[in-house]
């Protein structure tokens, strides 16, 4: 009687194979374009129902501003200043200061775990609920930009500038915003600071420039918002520079690619603790 060792054996388990034939196949690496449409849509049907009442406040608190400020300040310079910055404000309450609130709940809550888990790259994160956020502005924004309008008597030929600042401006606070939420150690803290942000967004871009010391003056130049209100100022003039409104939103497309990446740097920081 002869012996055979088992593992020589075609049907048995234990059988040798080959490595190669072990390995188990990876899928391939998501790329960064669907999975930035695949959470922006997430985020936009997670929080349609959410925000939309904030989205209200928002755009009543823009229009109360500005028919609060019909009675103080001048047509002319004055007037352009307070409708496109109370436009713009209606992008940081919900692009800064919502998102802010967001980021910080959802690292307190153990949320980016869930992200983390997911073979989405962290910009894609990032970019997809700073986008999502950002759209929920545009109604408003534009809600706010006619009554202004129509209240201090502003030409609309050039309102579709907004095309360009809703975006432009939307990214560099919804990056901020993201950032500020990220980096907070706590809930409560991003949304002190995403709320000092929104302040900083009312006081110095609604009311005039020409009013303000200088270093306030100072200040205002380092927000963010404050180029996407030059901008959609200058183009209720009779004769709009161009090379000026092209240069303010330059600005805000520069301010926003660096603001969204700290805050996919900040994402990848709080991800890995």
């Amino acid at each position: 009687m002869s012996v055979v060792p088992a593992d020589v054996l075609p049907g048995s388990a234990l059988a040798v194979e080959e490595p190669a034939a072990c390995a188990a196949e990876l899928g391939p690496r998501a790329r960064l374009w669907p999975s930035l449409a695949a959470v922006y849509r997430a985020q936009l049907s997670r929080a349609r129902v959410a925000r939309i009442p904030l989205l209200f406040v928002a755009t009543f608190q823009s229009v109360g501003i500005m028919i609060l400020m019909r009675g103080v300040v001048d047509d002319g310079a004055e007037a352009q200043a307070v409708v496109a910055g109370s436009s713009v404000l209606v992008v940081a309450f919900v692009a800064l200061n919502l998102l802010a609130q967001y980021f910080g709940q959802l690292r307190a809550s153990g949320g980016l775990d869930h992200y983390a888990t997911l073979p989405v790259p962290p910009a894609a994160v990032v970019l997809g609920a700073a986008g999502a956020y950002a759209s929920f502005t545009v109604p408003g924004t534009v809600v706010t930009a006619v009554f202004g309008c129509v209240l201090f008597g502003l030409p609309m030929a050039h309102l579709w500038v907004l095309m360009a600042v809703i975006p432009l401006a939307g990214a560099a606070l919804a990056g901020l915003g993201a950032a500020l939420g990220l980096l907070a150690p706590r809930p409560e803290l991003a949304t002190l600071l995403g709320q000092l942000g929104m302040s900083a967004a009312l006081l110095l871009g609604v009311l005039p420039a020409d009013r303000m010391p200088e270093v306030v003056r100072f200040t205002r130049d380092l927000l963010p918002s404050t180029y996407g209100v030059e901008a959609f100022a200058r183009s209720f003039g009779p004769h709009p520079d161009w090379a000026f409104v092209l240069g303010d939103l330059a600005v805000c497309g520069v301010v926003g690619v660096v603001s969204l990446a700290v805050a996919t740097w900040a994402y990848r920081r709080a991800a890995v603790r």
